[in-house]
């Protein structure tokens, strides 16, 4: 396999290229694939984003900071980056990912991506890790202004509202997943009892779905 790409692109050279190989494989391909590093990987991406937002946010309250937090590591974000960076030509797919279309599939992108992060701090430490999550995720952090106020999401808010009137959660219920595997869309229904209310939300994974079906029931609920 031929990973020449990875000094220009990632703006990393591995010392040992057969820990980026690892990162690059997937689970279908055979035993030694990039799950415990994408475990290596999702921790330290956490933790990085809680530095850099905690130093650029002085002002900005705990809450706050977990929710702009949530939104920056989600798998959409890391999607995009990955796809930015060209991880899917360079995936090592077994053959029914392969023929599925898995080097598109946003969840293997992001997880390689978490991966390749748990490559490089076992290559060459904490430092080089945090240098490269920065570096990715430079646009996404540049835009983040000091004055920020994160609008809390659709679940979050109508939890509150339920909580603060002292009625029971909302339970979402995947409905029906439909399309192929790397194009799929996913349909969750929001359930309250008191008062009673259904409402559903679609997207193009499970998470956006249930926002929507909580921000359609916000819109009946709130005045």
């Amino acid at each position: 396999m031929d990973l020449s790409w990875s000094p220009r692109t990632l703006g990393y050279a591995f010392r040992d290229a057969r820990l980026l190989q690892t990162a690059l494989t997937h689970r279908s391909f055979g035993a030694d694939h990039n799950e415990r590093m994408e475990f290596i990987g999702d921790g330290l991406l956490n933790c990085v984003i809680a530095i850099e937002l905690y130093r650029r946010l002085p002002a900005l309250p705990e809450g706050d900071l977990s929710r702009l937090r949530a939104q920056l590591v989600r798998q959409d974000s890391l999607h995009l980056i990955a796809v930015d960076l060209g991880l899917g030509q360079h995936l090592i797919l077994g053959e029914g990912e392969l023929r599925s279309g898995g080097a598109a599939r946003p969840s293997i992108l992001a997880d390689a991506l978490e991966a390749i992060m748990g490559a490089i701090y076992l290559d060459a430490g904490f430092t080089a890790a945090e240098d490269f999550i920065r570096r990715v995720f430079q646009s996404a952090l540049a835009a983040i202004q000091a004055n920020t106020v994160v609008a809390k999401d659709p679940k979050t808010r109508l939890q509150e509202w339920l909580q603060a009137r002292k009625k029971s959660l909302p339970r979402y219920v995947l409905e029906e997943t439909s399309g192929a595997a790397h194009e799929q869309r996913f349909r969750v229904i929001c359930e309250i009892d008191v008062p009673r209310l259904r409402t559903v939300g679609e997207g193009t994974s499970r998470r956006i779905a249930e926002q929507g079906a909580a921000e359609a029931a916000l819109k009946e609920l709130e005045p």
